[in-house]
């Protein structure tokens, strides 16, 4: 593996520097005009950059303290389907909005029946002349609440059945079980969509259940051709954005792994071995990790597919959040029971809740034996499971 950042006098780091001074503090409106909200997207949404092009923008916005603006669903998910496969006049209507962080959006595809298995949902949306009627529910939905706007699968037709000669226009490629699902872009506020919160054991509101009764969509809210939603549905998901930059543990968000051990070492470190053991572990882990990253860094850089790296960075990744959190706790000891006790006394409240709400890591976008699967099924090539019908 050979990665090197260009140094001081590489003129994209000069580039930065300079919107920087310009703009010291800059809101998402103006980093989303110059390309540095998603500066991997094509322009005018983006730069067009490369993973080396994208990090020495990562690494200047850490050193000058800045963030962007979020919108993980946005950005991750929604923007780069809409480059796919949306109209112009689509990317112009929502682009904009998305890119500068002032529309939040969210995600609805789960539903109370169908959550790892997406093709099984029951949502439906039946046309009416240049508008769809939606009614159905959906869960799970992140940030539902506060965003504007939502990308949403549903039911426009049946599934064809195996062995059918017909597919009714609606066939995904012939895949029958994900024939007759066709994608849309929802409004938040529309009538007759309800969101209801689902409180989570850390207290806070995250998630949401979103109930459609008779929401009526213009056709032109409809993303690519009717009944192939689900090939657009797989653009999103296989979207999913993995930053380049050094994420925490907490699905990218805070805290990092070294955070842990910049507590630990501001203590004067830990006397039981037993500990001390699982701290060289969780640590071992991590640099498993950051450089399972770097290799799929390398491999882009170098024009290859990273191949199954993300998926396994994936599984590692998660489980190592939960084991950076509980280690967490338990160095904090009996303190460890309080929602504002940190690892060996020093009193952080992030480190409560994370413990918490690790514990959604290997259930969200996928679980890890889903993942497994995947990985056992595409990248070693073992039979799938059995049906059990």
């Amino acid at each position: 593996m050979d990665f090197n950042l260009p140094g001081e006098d590489d003129p994209r780091r000069q580039a930065v520097r300079a919107f920087l001074a310009e703009h010291p503090a800059p809101t998402g409106p103006q980093l989303g005009d110059a390309g540095y909200m998603v500066p991997h997207w094509p322009r005018p949404w983006g730069l067009g950059a490369d993973p080396i092009h994208q990090l020495i923008i990562d690494e200047e916005f850490r050193s000058a303290g800045v963030r962007r603006p979020p919108n993980p669903i946005g950005l991750g998910w929604a923007g780069p389907t809409l480059i796919e496969a949306g109209t112009e006049e689509q990317q112009q209507r929502w682009l904009h909005g998305l890119v500068s962080g002032e529309d939040l959006w969210c995600q609805l595809f789960s539903e109370p029946g169908a959550g790892s298995d997406l093709a099984a949902i029951s949502t439906v949306a039946e046309r009416d002349g240049d508008e769809w009627v939606v009614n159905g529910q959906k869960v799970w939905t992140s940030l539902a609440h506060h965003a504007r706007w939502g990308i949403l699968i549903a039911r426009t037709g049946p599934s064809v059945e195996a062995g059918s000669d017909s597919d009714g226009g609606d066939s995904d490629g012939g895949d029958s079980k994900h024939s007759g699902i066709t994608y849309f872009v929802c409004p938040m506020d529309a009538q007759g969509c309800e969101i209801r919160p689902l409180i989570e054991m850390t207290g806070a509101h995250t998630f949401n259940e979103v109930f459609f009764t008779d929401v009526r969509l213009p056709d032109a809210y409809r993303v690519g051709d009717v009944g192939q939603g689900w090939s657009l549905a797989k653009i999103t998901l296989a979207n999913e954005r993995v930053s380049l930059s050094t994420g925490g543990v907490l699905w990218g968000q805070g805290p990092h792994t070294e955070t842990l051990f910049d507590e630990v070492r501001a203590a004067g470190g830990v006397v039981d071995p037993v500990m001390r053991q699982r701290l060289a572990q969780t640590w071992i882990e991590g640099e498993v990790l950051r450089l399972i990253r770097m290799r799929t860094i390398s491999a882009v850089v170098a024009g290859k597919s990273p191949g199954p790296e993300a998926s396994v960075r994936k599984v590692l990744a998660d489980e190592h959040g939960q084991a950076v959190m509980e280690l967490a706790k338990d160095l904090a000891g009996p303190a460890g029971m309080l929602t504002d006790g940190g690892p060996l006394g020093r009193s952080v409240a992030l480190w409560h809740y994370g413990y918490l709400f690790a514990r959604a890591l290997t259930v969200g976008g996928g679980t890890g034996e889903v993942q497994r699967n995947i990985l056992g099924e595409r990248v070693l090539g073992l039979p799938p499971e059995p049906s059990t019908s």
